[in-house]
């Protein structure tokens, strides 16, 4: 046996995650990232696996969504199947099987594995999908369904709350022009080398701070800010509409920090953070990722590209 094999958590908590017990050489199979089968010898990847698991997680996704939502139209559904069946949203479900996440059961090669690719979204989305076709192989479509079921029905349920959006920011962005916020404006630090660098983002709404969120790239980090807001938008504006008067949050006065909420949102910069400064002519990243700076001119914002590919739609 490897030391790898001997490092990897026990992959009898993984099983449990997903409720069925697989045959070894098929789970090894799914859980062996090209990079490992290159140095040791060639062994087959869980790449074929992979192929066979993302069109099984299609089919059943979008079956569901067809009978859960019978009055959507075409476009509606693409846009919330999208929502579900993308990399971040894999490798968030894949974070969450078994007690340290999938990424402790992978079969990494040594570059992967010093670049932090037990925690790389594509890496973590992929291997999901290469199990889950791995428990169709075995098992069939019946069992495979049960446990996309147990694993994505409250992401399903989720997306369809926020609109059908293809994503957070999306959504965020369509819940400030319906309250009259105006457009959310994004902030980004990087931290730590290159091979291993780690981004922190903020999104501001009308003045206001949300997020602080981390990601292994820039889009990520987004992502996650956005969703800080948009769940404290959301909160803030349910209970504005049953307390007096029904405020919105463009009509209420004091900060995030102190207000609805607050576990989401941080109304102060911290330290040698830029904050939003109209007047000032402070470079800020918008939406759209390019900055204006009212002092004149613009400033090309700080989008990047992200380091985990494009998401699977």
């Amino acid at each position: 046996m490897s030391n790898d094999k001997r490092r990897r958590a026990s992959v009898g908590h993984l099983e449990a995650a997903f409720g069925v017990s697989l045959d070894p050489e098929l789970l090894e199979r799914a859980l062996t990232h090209r990079s490992y089968a290159y140095e040791n010898g060639g062994l087959p990847t869980n790449e074929r696996l992979e192929f066979l698991g993302d069109s099984v997680l299609g089919v059943v996704i979008t079956t569901a969504l067809f009978h859960n939502h019978p009055d959507l139209p075409e476009g509606q559904l693409a846009k919330l199947r999208a929502s579900v069946v993308n990399m971040r949203a894999l490798a968030d479900v894949a974070r969450g099987l078994g007690p340290e996440g999938l990424g402790a059961y992978l079969l990494l090669g040594k570059g992967e594995e010093t670049t932090g690719g037990r925690d790389k979204a594509s890496i973590l989305a992929d291997t999901l999908e290469a199990l889950l076709g791995a428990i169709y192989l075995q098992y069939g479509l019946d069992t495979a369904s049960i446990v996309i079921h147990r694993l994505f029905d409250p992401l399903m349920a989720e997306s369809a709350g926020r609109g059908a959006a293809l994503d957070w920011k999306t959504s965020l962005q369509e819940l400030t022009a319906a309250l009259g916020l105006g457009v959310p404006e994004y902030r980004i630090e990087g931290t730590g080398p290159d091979h291993l660098k780690t981004f922190t983002a903020w999104v501001v709404v009308a003045g206001n701070r949300y997020g602080g969120a981390e990601g292994r790239s820039k889009k990520e980090a987004e992502q996650r800010a956005a969703e800080a807001a948009w769940r404290t938008l959301t909160e803030q504006a349910e209970q504005g509409a049953q307390g007096d008067g029904g405020a919105t949050p463009a009509q209420s006065t004091g900060t995030t920090g102190n207000g609805a909420g607050a576990k989401h949102a941080t109304a102060a910069s911290p330290a040698g953070t830029p904050t939003a400064s109209p007047a000032g002519g402070t470079a800020t990243e918008t939406a759209g990722g390019t900055a204006a700076d009212p002092g004149g001119g613009a400033a090309a914002g700080d989008a990047g590209t992200s380091d985990v590919g494009s998401a699977r739609a």
